[in-house]
């Protein structure tokens, strides 16, 4: 792969690896928990608090694959950098839904509700990118820095509770 091919995904990349990270400090989470309340291997039935861990860490895994699916489609179709930096927001809000979910269950609705707002975010861009793509083809308008601009500055706007 050439240099410029890797500098376009670099970041994308780098997200991706501390997504995986994540998720394994989430098993790893299920795990110990399991194995404190049980003394046993993996057991579905346990305490309330292996009941939470084990529901945060499901909850997580199953908005995992859209978060991945509109990194990507964002960073790849519009801008990398604004796609990457809205990826790190969803990491450290999924990280907060997971421990707000360990405490009191109301303590995860603002990292669940924000987490939305990126997704719709990331979903966005990826549509700015696919309507720019059609634009050139069709008509010869290249709107891509008009594009990039956009994201680059509402990036920073998500930072906003």
């Amino acid at each position: 792969m050439d240099q410029e091919t890797l500098g376009s995904i670099v970041l994308l990349v780098i997200v991706t690896l501390i997504s995986v990270v994540q998720n394994a400090f989430f098993a790893n989470k299920v795990e110990h928990e399991s194995r404190h309340c049980n003394g046993k291997g993996l057991q579905r039935q346990g305490s309330s608090s292996f009941d939470r861990v084990y529901t945060a860490n499901q909850n997580c895994g199953h908005a995992y694959p859209t978060f991945l699916a509109v990194l990507w489609c964002a960073g790849l179709l519009c801008s990398q950098a604004p796609a990457a930096f809205a990826g790190l927001m969803y990491l450290f809000v999924r990280q907060k839904y997971f421990v707000g979910y360990l405490g009191e269950r109301t303590q995860s609705t603002p990292g669940y509700l924000f987490g939305k707002r990126i997704i719709l975010f990331l979903f966005l861009m990826s549509v700015a990118g696919i309507l720019n793509y059609y634009l050139v083809f069709f008509f010869g308008s290249d709107f891509e820095i008009h594009i990039k601009t956009i994201t680059s500055a509402i990036s920073p706007l998500l930072l906003i509770p």
